[in-house]
């Protein structure tokens, strides 16, 4: 595998001190203003809300187990009696970003023998992308599925575009996997262009701001004992993620020393998943509900080409040992219209979703809940996220509302 730099995700949770792991210590802070949107007194960028963090305001608290394999995504094909099963999971942290590229390569090896029927086992970001995919291609298409994606696991995401958040380990991924990985990144971000403008925002473009105490480039934070060498591919795709650009001091309401913005790719899942499976039943799709036990159940299905989206689920379905569970955990603000960027800091990242503002811990970089197979809620996991935010906005150009 040819080397690439560093991506956004290690670059922002480790090479700038975590980008806000140091605190605020020492920050300058500015007079408070009236409630709504501030604007230092030399910004040069649209005016900002402050994010209202409060535990009163939390709604939900959810986790999800995201599949990693250390050799990066399942997508191979494997006979299972006379049926042909096209394996297509095991993303980590980038299901839904790389969702349409990884469903286009799986079509393609379910469509080799020409099949007239695919039945699509799943339906989270995976199966239903594959199973809208399959439909392109001409096949007549049915989901099997235990859940919806409502009550999927990829219904528990961020919602961001972090095509390789955990998606494989630098000494075991195949040479040839950066170019696959490629080929996914970019199918996936020009389908998801395909999405923006549409009524309830399913995709949408959102600034994000990276704030430290420390100079980007520097490193206050050690990587935690045991860490892993997760692989970084995002150098291939520059063109169109590029890393965050560090602001003029004063320019932005946020008291911290250094702040980096980028604009990313956001997808409001409720209205997302709401288009797709729309888009899916209007072209004839069929929806099951459906609970596999064992592979050889496979049998009782009419179709004889299938494509195995299962998630973290195929763990136990097929016995796959290589999947290792990655826990990660969202607490739930309730929505404000108002709040249309994001924010990095101290160890939080907050994305701003029309369904809710999501606050996710991140400190402990790509380690945090690696191998953590428990999906009961941290209550206290959730206080520390909601706090760190709260204090950043209670130094924010003013008094947050």
């Amino acid at each position: 595998m040819r080397p690439t730099p560093q991506m956004d995700r290690r670059r922002l949770l480790g090479g700038a001190g975590a980008l806000g792991l140091a605190g605020l210590g020492g920050c300058a802070t500015q007079s408070a203003g009236a409630a709504g949107p501030m604007r230092a007194a030399s910004s040069i960028y649209p005016p900002l809300a402050p994010i209202r963090a409060s535990l009163d305001r939390v709604f939900d608290v959810t986790v999800c187990l995201r599949p990693f394999r250390a050799a990066g995504p399942r997508l191979e094909t494997e006979r299972v009696g006379d049926r042909v099963v096209v394996h297509n999971y095991g993303h980590g942290g980038s299901g839904w970003s790389l969702s349409w590229g990884s469903a286009a390569i799986a079509v393609r090896m379910a469509m080799a023998s020409s099949p007239t029927e695919i039945a699509v086992l799943g339906c989270g970001a995976l199966g239903l992308t594959s199973a809208l995919v399959a439909q392109r291609a001409g096949a007549k298409v049915t989901i099997y599925a235990r859940d919806f994606l409502p009550e999927t696991r990829s219904s528990r995401a961020t919602g961001s575009f972090t095509p390789d958040s955990r998606i494989a380990l630098t000494d075991k991924v195949a040479p040839s996997f950066a170019a696959q990985w490629e080929e996914m990144a970019r199918t996936t971000f020009k389908t998801f262009r395909s999405y923006l403008g549409l009524p309830g925002a399913p995709v949408e473009w959102a600034d994000h701001y990276f704030l430290s105490d420390a100079a980007p480039g520097s490193r206050t934070v050690p990587e935690p004992p045991g860490s892993l060498d997760f692989a970084s591919f995002g150098g291939l795709i520059r063109d169109i993620y590029p890393p965050p650009t560090l602001l003029p001091a004063g320019s932005t309401p946020f008291p911290s020393a250094f702040v980096r913005r980028s604009s990313q790719l956001m997808f409001n899942i409720a209205d997302y998943g709401h288009t797709l499976m729309t888009d899916f039943l209007l072209a004839g799709g069929r929806v099951e509900r459906r609970e596999f036990h064992a592979p050889s159940e496979l049998a009782a299905l009419k179709e004889k080409v299938m494509i195995n989206c299962p998630g973290y689920a195929a763990r136990a379905l097929w016995k796959d040992e290589s999947i290792v569970p990655v826990r990660g955990q969202i607490a739930w603000l309730v929505p404000q219209p108002e709040v249309n960027y994001g924010v990095f800091y101290n160890g939080v990242n907050t994305v701003p979703r029309r369904d809710g503002i999501v606050l996710q811990m991140l400190d402990g970089g790509d380690m945090r809940g690696y191998g953590d197979d428990h999906e009961v809620v941290d209550q206290d996991e959730a206080k520390t996220a909601v706090g760190r935010i709260a204090s950043l906005y209670a130094r924010f150009g003013g008094a947050g509302a």
